[in-house]
């Protein structure tokens, strides 16, 4: 998880021409910034795919409502479509979360309507080519830090001014709770993509609004306050990126899952879903 790694990548650097929405106006140039990291995460099965927009080297707060993409195989065949709505919920920059299936490994390239076709590759991973949890995983015990115990983290939540409130229980104690469970792996104060902070904030604002529906639990990234040393968890789980928010049902299984960043609206949108 060195600084290079943990950085989103700019899928190939280039130039998008996206058309703004709902009107005949002049083609507007831009980047297009995958919101993956560069390691071996997607395995075959759900995907998704967050993109933003990049104008004059900066992250746009605002685009087009609605991004419309074809996902094809590395010989240039569609294997499937994908939309994505604009999402910027309590949260800047803007984004657009693409979701999908794809049943085979190998790479692809998600062609946005009116950008640059060499823009949005991505691989799809063998399962055994993945050490990061993955959807269809199961998550292992894990006794994290506690607001009683914090297991040699310190802080053992980053988040100011105050510590948050998903510290009560371990991971171990949540997955033998009987409860379906949201783990969410973030450093509010050492982020560099500026996305823990609030995607812990969010979590927060959830957590207050299901209750004891589901049980939440988040571990910080850092065991130190300078961002010098990694916490357990960090090698545990094999992480080289952040955030991440994990959906398990109550048997420990990996249902569903946000990579690098969410908004309010989307993390309440999966969550309803997650709980039916």
């Amino acid at each position: 998880m060195s600084p290079t790694r943990r950085q989103f990548i700019l899928a190939g650097a280039a130039t998008a021409l996206l058309a703004a929405c709902g009107s005949d106006e002049a083609k507007v140039k831009y980047q297009l910034a995958v919101r993956l990291p560069n390691s071996p995460l997607l395995v075959p099965g759900e995907s998704r795919i967050a993109v933003s927009l990049v104008q004059d080297e900066t992250l746009v707060a605002s685009g087009p409502s609605t991004l419309k993409a074809e996902i094809v195989d590395a010989e240039g065949k569609r294997v499937t479509r994908a939309t994505a709505e604009q999402h910027n919920t309590g949260i800047s920059p803007a984004y657009w979360p693409f979701r999908f299936s794809i049943g085979t490994s190998g790479f692809y390239r998600l062609k946005i309507s009116g950008a640059d076709p060499q823009t949005g590759d991505f691989g799809v991973y063998d399962f055994s080519q993945v050490a990061m949890p993955h959807i269809g995983a199961t998550l292992a015990p894990f006794d994290t830090p506690t607001v009683d115990d914090h297991r040699g983290v310190e802080p053992y939540c980053s988040l100011t001014p105050d510590p948050c409130p998903l510290h009560d229980v371990t991971l171990t104690q949540a997955l033998s709770s009987g409860k379906p469970l949201v783990f969410m792996v973030g450093t509010p104060a050492h982020c560099q993509t500026g996305a823990c902070a609030p995607a812990l904030e969010f979590l927060v604002n959830s957590h207050q609004r299901v209750g004891d529906a589901a049980v939440m639990v988040h571990a910080d990234v850092y065991a130190d306050n300078a961002g010098t040393e990694y916490a357990p968890i960090v090698t545990s789980l094999g992480l080289d990126y952040e955030p991440v928010a994990y959906f398990a049902n109550p048997g420990g299984q990996i249902v569903d899952r946000l990579d690098g960043i969410w908004d309010q609206a989307e993390l309440d949108e999966r969550l309803n879903a997650f709980l039916g």
